[in-house]
């Protein structure tokens, strides 16, 4: 009578368990770390892009009596450029800045639709696309840029618009990244709804 032996499966040796298992956990964390990656590659390739680019304009956020005075400076420096100035101080007090700069009148614009960051850009983007202008200097400080760089990239990116940040040094911290986070959320939201949620 013949005999029928089972072979029961052997478990796999530890070095291949530990193999398998380290490569799943490399896999999960690629995948965690792929939207920041993309981020971080995009922002990479605006970089090298901008260094390029002509902008057409100089945009302006208010907000601080500083990025005018210091927006005034750079657009003395480059006269041909039109300055827009988004929910900045009072148009009196805006244009004596500018006018004590050296900076004509005509070529100022000053827009006060704006109550916050994300609307800084949102409110400006279709007049900046129908004016024809596709690239344009983003007047801020430096603790601000971070925040201001994502919505612009995101918002004014929708639509075929360059940024390219000039800054000044602020002696400030950086903002926290939840405010970062937060707003890019609230362009995207934009993006996909037309509404950027509140202050």
């Amino acid at each position: 009578m013949a005999q029928h032996h089972t072979i029961s499966r052997l478990p796999l040796p530890p070095t291949k368990k530990r193999r398998s298992r380290h490569r799943w956990q490399l896999w999960k964390l690629l995948l965690l770390l792929s939207p920041i990656l993309l981020l971080i590659g995009w922002i990479g390739y605006r970089e090298v892009e901008n260094t390029w680019v002509q902008p057409q304009a100089i945009f302006v956020l208010g907000g601080e009596e500083e990025r005018e005075i210091f927006g005034a400076k750079f657009a003395h420096a480059h006269p041909n450029l039109p300055v827009w100035i988004s929910s900045g101080a009072p148009p009196k007090y805006a244009k004596k800045v500018f006018k004590k700069a050296g900076v004509s009148a005509d070529n100022l614009h000053l827009d006060y639709q704006a109550i916050d960051t994300v609307t800084n850009f949102t409110t400006l983007v279709d007049q900046f696309k129908s004016k024809g202008i596709t690239s344009v200097y983003l007047v801020t400080s430096d603790d601000h840029l971070p925040r201001a760089r994502i919505i612009g990239e995101i918002v004014f990116g929708s639509k075929g618009i360059k940024v390219k940040p000039i800054t000044f040094e602020s002696s400030r911290d950086p903002e926290p990244v939840q405010k970062t986070v937060r707003d890019g959320f609230r362009s995207v939201l934009w993006l996909m709804t037309g509404y950027a949620g509140g202050k």
